[in-house]
């Protein structure tokens, strides 16, 4: 009986988001241009929280 409350216990403190803060979802980003005379490049980023990453070539 008293692990079957402290499964219950420990589900619902794990439902409500006591654990922490709910993080972002990781989101990407992806783009391709074509310039005057042929030129194509391209780009991607990355983000995360407060974080983002990303390269481009041009």
């Amino acid at each position: 009986m008293k692990r079957a409350l402290c499964l219950i216990a420990l589900l619902g403190l794990a439902a409500c988001g006591v654990d922490g803060e709910p993080e972002r979802p990781v989101s990407t980003n992806v783009g391709i241009s074509v310039g005057s005379g042929g030129h194509v490049g391209g780009s991607i980023g990355v983000s995360r929280g407060p974080l983002t990453v990303g390269v481009g070539i041009f």
